[in-house]
């Protein structure tokens, strides 16, 4: 079943203001809120992005990476 687009921005930008709050209202290094808010909303924006591509053929100017898109030392090396 393909997701409306217009619904999928709509969760997208509230996983964005989730996120924000999350963040913002951090308790602690390891708070749990922090990491599942970005856990939706990396969900969210994957949802968007097919959503796009499915009902009209476009596609997002970013996109999320995967553990296996990079590996540690390299990401590293770039914060230098």
């Amino acid at each position: 079943m393909t997701v409306d687009p217009r619904a999928a921005l709509d969760r997208f930008i509230a996983a964005l203001e989730v996120h924000y709050l999350a963040v913002a209202n951090r308790r602690g290094e390891n708070d749990r809120s922090v990491d599942d808010a970005y856990d939706v909303l990396e969900d969210a924006l994957d949802v968007y992005d097919e959503a796009l591509a499915s009902k009209f053929g476009e596609l997002l100017p970013f996109s999320t990476l995967d553990d296996d898109d990079y590996d540690d030392e390299d990401f590293e090396e770039d914060q230098d």
